[in-house]
């Protein structure tokens, strides 16, 4: 864990987030700024800054997340309509907090345009 990362502190509960669910690996919690009718981030308990920073040791981790992320779309209402997993990996790709995350995205009416989110 890392002193000054917004995400560290909320794993460690020192930092409040509308958690939507948890497991062995990380949190899932609503995005504050969110970019879809549904937008929870799913982020590690250990800090990691990116998928490009994680290595084989992570497999599992990585593993618990995605299925944390699946949890996350189902209490949210969206498992069944459809929903996006993304993670974006440096400034290029539009990463502002260098904590590894996945963003849960779901709920539109209509199809989005995802190159938008």
């Amino acid at each position: 864990m890392t002193e000054d990362c917004i995400f560290c502190g909320i794993v460690q509960g020192s930092v409040d987030a509308d958690i939507v669910a948890k497991n062995e690996y990380g949190v899932a919690f609503r995005d504050i700024q969110p970019k879809a009718p549904v937008h929870v981030l799913v982020v590690p308990n250990t800090h990691v800054a990116s998928l490009d920073d994680a290595e084989a040791e992570h497999q599992e981790l990585l593993g618990g997340l995605l299925l944390l992320a699946k949890e996350a779309a189902a209490k949210e209402g969206v498992a069944d309509s459809g929903y996006k997993v993304a993670t974006n990996v440096g400034p290029g790709a539009g990463q502002v907090v260098y904590h590894l995350h996945f963003h849960v995205l779901g709920g539109w009416e209509d199809k989005p345009n995802f190159l938008d989110v």
